[in-house]
């Protein structure tokens, strides 16, 4: 672990922080942050100074696609080191290792890619929540790691083994914690109760896809929604009942449903790749789905999820072994507003009117978020190699990672 005293001379002198002892509003405690939608409650620079944005700190991590989460002072990386799944605590602002836990993990993944963890950690609480590849949830205590259960949701529900393991990050809303199992005889779905990891119900035929739940307000009612391998669901997370469902799935066996859904009011956006297309469906009444529009060639996300600035999309458009283009598309209608070509894949956050794009080559770029066109504000290359994980954008620092290092860079407003 290094750290580098530049970055950190850089932020005492904007007179902020790396991190914050105590929670705050700017933390990404869980997937695409607080509240599931990749977007950063905060400002960002408008550029970056010469030779990039300040290093605060870079250590050594094992393998995995698992993004990195704070809260209240501390990271959260969840990682393969040998035969192990090891969560580790970190402060936020120096790297050090504050706790670690780990457990035996065998997982090897059938096309050869990575054997880490893909799921991002959770915070909710003092509990931290971690699903690994092999299918195995576990939670902890977020001041010690102490190990508080385990559910082994690939074996007590029968799950088989998927293409590229199990992926779709728990969500955790109220009392209650929500998993796309993927399990036979009507488990595709399940509640826990976050406490204690009793089941608390299932529901649903639906094999697991590699995209994450999200819960959302309808009226006076929270539904919980989750992208299957086969589609839409929306569920009442008291007793899972199905409240309504849309087939939006390949034709072909090979299909990978990753993307988040995202909600806006009463529209619902979908999106996949592998000939699937996305769709923008409303919900009336609260149980009726109607389709704004649907197709091919609009906003086809192969594995990030896009972001909703002022009713527009931008998201990657294609599949990543293709070369994807990035693009901006009005919800409501699917109108392509513009495109980038040649862009490649990454992933995708917006903080304030600032796009965050974190390509696979390890540049950060920052753009505006304007249905004009396509405008660079600033670039800069934080690592090398390939970067499939998400960062993390916390208190003014993204971190990001790829499969053997991972790097806190400051890019708060001044």
């Amino acid at each position: 672990m290094r750290t580098v005293a530049g970055g950190l001379l850089w932020a005492c002198l904007l007179g902020v922080s790396a991190a914050t002892s105590s929670g705050s509003a700017a933390d990404w405690p869980q997937w695409l942050g607080p509240n599931r939608n990749g977007v950063y409650n905060g400002e960002i620079a408008a550029t970056f100074p010469a030779g990039g944005p300040p290093l605060i700190w870079e250590r050594e991590v094992g393998a995995g696609f698992a993004n990195p989460v704070v809260a209240r002072g501390r990271l959260i990386l969840f990682h393969r080191v040998g035969d192990e799944e090891r969560a580790e605590a970190l402060d936020a602002s120096s790297g050090k290792t504050i706790w670690t836990f780990s457990y035996e993990s065998s997982y090897r993944d059938s096309f050869g890619f990575d054997p880490g963890p893909r799921a991002s950690p959770v915070v909710s609480g003092g509990q931290v929540y971690l699903f690994g590849a092999q299918g195995v949830l576990h939670c902890l205590e977020f001041a010690t790691g102490k190990k508080i259960w385990r559910v082994d949701a690939n074996k007590d529900f029968a799950v088989r083994k998927g293409f590229f393991g199990a992926a779709g990050t728990p969500l955790v809303e109220g009392s209650r914690l929500f998993l796309n199992v993927g399990g036979p005889d009507g488990a595709g779905l399940a509640a826990f109760d976050k406490d204690t990891g009793r089941l608390l119900w299932k529901s649903h035929e639906d094999e697991a896809s590699y995209s994450s739940p999200v819960a959302a307000r309808f009226g006076d009612e929270t539904h919980i929604l989750f992208f299957t391998r086969t589609g839409l669901v929306g569920v009442l997370p008291e007793s899972g009942e199905v409240l309504y469902q849309k087939r939006w799935r390949s034709r072909s066996n090979s299909t990978v449903n990753a993307a988040t859904p995202l909600v806006s009011d009463d529209i619902i956006f979908l999106s996949a790749s592998y000939g699937t297309g996305a769709t923008a469906l409303r919900l009336e009444d609260g149980r009726r789905l109607t389709s704004l529009w649907e197709g091919e060639g609009s906003l086809d996300n192969h594995y990030a999820t896009s972001v909703l600035h002022k009713g527009v999309l931008y998201g990657y458009h294609g599949r990543q072994e293709y070369g994807p283009t990035l693009r901006a598309v009005e919800l409501v209608s699917g109108k392509l507003l513009w495109e980038e070509k040649g862009f490649g894949a990454g992933s995708i956050l917006c903080a304030g009117s600032t796009l965050v794009l974190l390509r696979e080559d390890g540049e950060l770029v920052l753009a505006r978020a304007t249905p004009a066109n396509f405008q660079i504000l600033a670039r800069a290359k934080i690592l090398s190699g390939t970067v499939r994980a998400y960062p993390a954008l916390a208190n003014g620092v993204l971190y990001a990672r790829n499969n053997s290092k991972i790097v806190a860079v400051r890019i708060a407003a001044p």
